[in-house]
């Protein structure tokens, strides 16, 4: 692993608002409210592209960002609790000059070696990425930075308020802006056109209280949008790319097929690539075969509730799942095959009828549950294809989550060559690194 001395210099913050518009508010719905004190998603977005300017490149994303967020106005405002109001709400207002603050850079790193797959300290993305402005009545919405590395290309950081967009709402923006700044005078294709209906999200039973009194309750009784602290990363901590061609998880599906005593296991390339990554890292850690571990993921519900959502529903339409007390012996004995079998029950359990019991389960878990249990969790979707937002400079060169570094989860995205396999990100302690890598190596054979 190199040491680097690279540094990001910050040259100017600009404010960029959509053109003249109307102001707009809108009510967080409970799947919003869901994620309302968790971290942003920080993404950072790398594209190589020699033989440009910055002259060049800011003026074109700046532009092409105002005429995005004429179609995404909730991203140029704020999210706001006044004490007044029962719940939070986004709020756009000209009036109040609201904008996307864009911070502009320039690195003299290697651009090469942070969008490559090899062991890099993680705390090197940190100024990569913007920090969102959040106080207890008002909170940013999203933020951007573009860093620009002379005569290699340049790299976008997206910081996301995790309360007002998913993954999928986030890769349906970057796409919109990319094809604005491409195709400049081109129209929005409708599938990357949002809809802010909100009155198709029904509440029937009452979840938006439920979850805002949790909340309410986790800020010594008082309504406040400051997010959990996060915990500080420390040089120790190793991000590294793995990968599975379709290849590899043609040879893990058949295993799991041939081994398996259960019928009817659920063997997507999502469930055979976490059930993969869930064995290594379980067998990593090792230790009593008799501890508790957490494992989660959450899942898109836009086609899953009845009626379902549009696909450009903008907000957040993600729902948990997992278990925050699965024993450690049965991966540690049957490796893939027990992870499979448990993220088959998991996805059956992804309906309707359990979104109360999964939106709310976090709360009671984390009460009760041992310091330094190991917890397991995946961002990302090898589904939104974050690789095909070609700013006009070609695909990105690599996609990087930022924030798995704070929660011990892993990253999945499709791979960028557009080969179907999988990009799966760790960041991990220097350690752990290597007993993972072998285990992910060694269980490939």
């Amino acid at each position: 692993m190199v040491n680097s001395n690279s540094a990001v210099n910050i040259l100017e913050v600009v404010q960029v608002s959509p053109p003249p518009s109307n102001s707009l508010t809108l009510p967080l719905t409970y799947f919003d409210l869901g994620w309302l004190k968790l971290h942003p998603v920080d993404r950072v977005i790398f594209y190589h592209v020699p033989d440009l300017t910055r002259s060049s490149l800011i003026p074109k994303l700046k532009s092409s960002l105002s005429a995005t967020l004429l179609h995404y106005l909730p991203l140029a405002g704020r999210l706001v609790w006044d004490s007044i109001d029962t719940k939070p709400s986004i709020v756009y207002s000209p009036d109040e000059k609201d904008a996307v603050h864009i911070t502009v850079a320039e690195s003299n790193g290697d651009l090469s070696r942070l969008a490559g797959d090899e062991p890099r300290p993680a705390i090197e993305f940190h100024p990569l990425v913007p920090e969102l402005g959040i106080s207890d009545e008002s909170a940013r919405v999203l933020a951007v930075q573009v860093t620009f590395f002379p005569n290699q290309g340049f790299c976008l950081g997206v910081t996301a308020h995790h309360a007002v967009l998913d993954g999928k709402t986030t890769a349906m923006f970057l796409k919109a802006w990319a094809h604005n700044c491409k195709q400049e005078q081109e129209p929005l294709p409708g599938d990357l056109v949002p809809s802010f209906d909100r009155t198709i999200v029904q509440d029937p039973t009452g979840m938006e209280t439920k979850l805002l009194s949790r909340w309410i309750s986790a800020s010594n009784n008082k309504p406040s949008l400051k997010l959990f602290p996060s915990k500080a990363i420390g040089q120790d901590i190793i991000r590294v790319t793995y990968r599975l061609t379709q290849e590899n998880i043609k040879k893990l599906r058949d295993v799991v097929k041939t081994k398996s005593l259960s019928q009817d296991l659920r063997l997507s390339t999502f469930v055979i690539t976490y059930g993969y990554v869930i064995t290594c890292m379980v067998k990593m850690h090792g230790g009593d075969p008799t501890r508790f571990l957490c494992i989660g993921f959450a899942s898109d519900f836009r086609s899953r509730l009845n009626p379902p959502l549009p696909s450009t529903f903008f907000g957040n339409c993600i729902v948990g799942s997992g278990d925050f007390d699965v024993k450690a012996e049965p991966i540690l004995e049957e490796g893939l095959i027990s992870a499979v079998e448990s993220l088959t029950v998991w996805v059956n359990g992804l309906c309707p009828e359990n979104i109360e019991k999964n939106m709310l389960l976090p709360f009671e878990a984390f009460k009760r549950m041992e310091p330094g249990r190991q917890m397991i969790s995946v961002a990302g979707s090898t589904r939104l294809g974050i690789y095909g937002s070609d700013f006009g400079w070609g695909k990105p060169v690599k996609v990087e989550i930022v924030t798995i570094d704070k929660d011990a989860s892993v990253s999945l995205s499709e791979s960028g060559d557009g080969s179907g396999g999988v990009e799966i990100g760790v960041c991990l302690k220097k350690d752990d690194v290597e007993r993972f890598g072998s285990l992910f190596s060694s269980g490939l054979e």
